[in-house]
């Protein structure tokens, strides 16, 4: 991997938001320190500087805020919209409730089955990102469904 294409800080910006239950918190924790273990990132324009990149996340009047920086200054912010995610993002949340219930009282192959249907929806959301952030990010699989994790938990409604 490439030290120049990628993210060596995420930061979230969560003000306003409400506080998130625990299990919420620990997905928060899991994306992220996966995401700055290993992640693919770049800026997809020739004059864009080379990173490593440092990742600012907010959300303002429904649109992703994504600001991006090198150790010498900004770089882009790329305004996503994020009605297209809305049903995969409820979705999400009402899965990973399912989940969260199951684990403290259902057989361990009906966990597994629910959880399989977690990983789906979370794919889903994933693609959809990586679709529509074509031709202003350069991103790998794992890297989409990490900042996946990290819109939905800043969509966490309390």
């Amino acid at each position: 991997m490439s030290d120049t294409n990628r993210l060596i800080a995420v930061n979230l910006d969560d003000s306003g938001l409400p506080a998130p239950t625990p299990e919420v918190e620990q997905e928060r924790r899991v994306a992220m320190f996966d995401l700055l273990e290993q992640n693919v990132f770049g800026v997809a324009r020739e004059e864009a500087p080379d990173g490593p990149y440092v990742l600012d996340l907010s959300v303002e009047n429904g649109r992703l805020v994504m600001a991006v920086s090198t150790e010498d200054g900004p770089v882009v912010a790329h305004f996503l919209s994020l009605s297209p995610f809305a049903q995969v993002i409820k979705d999400y949340f009402q899965i990973c409730q399912s989940y969260f219930d199951a684990v403290k009282r259902l057989p361990p192959a009906q966990i597994e089955a629910i959880d399989m249907g977690r990983r789906g929806i979370h794919d889903a959301g994933a693609e959809l990102l990586s679709e529509r952030l074509e031709g202003k990010f350069i991103l790998d699989k794992q890297t989409s469904r990490r900042l996946f994790t990290l819109i939905c938990v800043m969509h966490f409604k309390g």
